[in-house]
Protein backbone atom coordinates (compact mmCIF):
# COMPACT_ATOMS: atom_id res chain seq x y z
CA UNK A 1 0.00 0.00 0.00
CA UNK A 2 1.20 3.72 -0.20
CA UNK A 3 0.56 6.66 1.62
CA UNK A 4 0.81 9.53 -0.90
CA UNK A 5 1.05 13.58 -0.74
CA UNK A 6 -2.04 13.80 1.54
CA UNK A 7 -0.84 11.89 4.59
CA UNK A 8 -2.70 9.48 6.88
CA UNK A 9 -6.36 10.13 5.47
CA UNK A 10 -9.05 8.12 6.51
CA UNK A 11 -9.38 5.21 3.74
CA UNK A 12 -5.42 5.10 4.11
CA UNK A 13 -5.50 4.10 7.68
CA UNK A 14 -9.16 1.45 6.67
CA UNK A 15 -7.09 0.30 4.32
CA UNK A 16 -4.26 -0.62 6.34
CA UNK A 17 -6.42 -2.39 9.20
CA UNK A 18 -7.96 -4.43 6.39
CA UNK A 19 -4.26 -5.27 5.21
CA UNK A 20 -3.16 -6.43 8.80
CA UNK A 21 -6.06 -8.19 9.11
CA UNK A 22 -5.71 -10.16 6.53
CA UNK A 23 -2.28 -10.76 5.85
CA UNK A 24 -0.22 -9.84 9.53
CA UNK A 25 2.50 -7.90 7.66
CA UNK A 26 2.46 -5.00 5.41
CA UNK A 27 5.01 -3.34 3.05
CA UNK A 28 4.08 0.39 2.86
CA UNK A 29 5.72 3.04 0.64
CA UNK A 30 5.76 6.29 2.31
CA UNK A 31 6.10 9.33 -0.19
CA UNK A 32 6.83 11.90 2.25
CA UNK A 33 10.19 13.44 1.23
CA UNK A 34 10.91 14.84 4.27
CA UNK A 35 12.80 12.08 6.13
CA UNK A 36 11.35 13.07 9.71
CA UNK A 37 8.33 13.66 8.67
CA UNK A 38 8.43 10.35 6.89
CA UNK A 39 9.27 8.57 9.85
CA UNK A 40 6.46 10.13 11.86
CA UNK A 41 3.74 9.49 9.49
CA UNK A 42 5.61 5.50 9.83
CA UNK A 43 4.96 5.65 13.73
CA UNK A 44 1.53 7.32 13.48
CA UNK A 45 0.42 4.41 11.48
CA UNK A 46 2.19 1.96 13.73
CA UNK A 47 0.31 3.82 16.56
CA UNK A 48 -3.07 4.45 15.11
CA UNK A 49 -3.33 0.15 14.17
CA UNK A 50 -1.23 -1.11 17.24
CA UNK A 51 1.30 -2.63 14.86
CA UNK A 52 5.07 -2.60 14.96
CA UNK A 53 7.74 -1.49 12.67
CA UNK A 54 9.72 -4.56 11.27
CA UNK A 55 11.74 -3.07 9.16
CA UNK A 56 12.22 0.55 7.23
CA UNK A 57 14.77 1.28 4.26
CA UNK A 58 13.89 4.32 2.48
CA UNK A 59 10.64 5.05 1.74
CA UNK A 60 9.38 1.58 2.02
CA UNK A 61 8.15 0.65 5.64
CA UNK A 62 7.15 -2.93 6.85
CA UNK A 63 4.93 -3.41 9.97
CA UNK A 64 3.37 -6.45 11.79
CA UNK A 65 0.24 -6.80 13.51
CA UNK A 66 -1.22 -10.62 14.98
CA UNK A 67 -4.51 -11.50 14.06
CA UNK A 68 -5.33 -12.86 17.63
CA UNK A 69 -8.45 -14.78 15.46
CA UNK A 70 -6.87 -15.89 12.53
CA UNK A 71 -3.13 -16.01 12.75
CA UNK A 72 -1.52 -16.70 9.30
CA UNK A 73 2.66 -16.61 10.07
CA UNK A 74 3.67 -18.78 12.68
CA UNK A 75 5.86 -17.14 14.67
CA UNK A 76 7.65 -20.46 15.94
CA UNK A 77 9.06 -23.13 13.48
CA UNK A 78 7.48 -26.44 13.62
CA UNK A 79 10.34 -28.54 15.35
CA UNK A 80 10.04 -32.71 13.71
CA UNK A 81 8.78 -35.21 15.24
CA UNK A 82 11.17 -38.20 16.47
Amino acid sequence: MTVGRNGLTEPVLNELERALEHHELVKIKVNIADRDDRFAAIQALCEHTGAILIQRIGFVATVFRRNPEHPVIPLTPELPVS
